[in-house]
């Protein structure tokens, strides 16, 4: 099969095969339904930055992804996600 339009059936035997999809998708159009992004500017104080930084480096996540993580983890479910 070459890169182009696939069938579904195609695009699951591709799948159930085991193979890279990745050349049949068209990766600057993909989105993930119900998770329109804003961008926020938040304020922290130094300190708690640090801490941050730290707590993200020592598991391994950028700063970015620890503060999402912590927030999901510590908020209540949004309908819809």
């Amino acid at each position: 099969m070459t890169p182009g339009r696939r069938t579904a059936a195609q695009f699951d035997k591709l799948h159930d095969g085991g193979k890279d999809m990745t050349p049949y998708l068209d990766l600057k159009k993909a989105t993930r339904p119900g998770r329109n992004v804003q961008r926020v500017n938040v304020d922290f104080p130094v300190d708690l930055l640090r801490a941050i930084d730290l707590e993200a480096r020592r598991i391994g996540v950028t700063r970015q992804a620890f503060i999402k993580l912590r927030l999901s983890d510590t908020l209540p479910r949004v309908a819809g996600q």
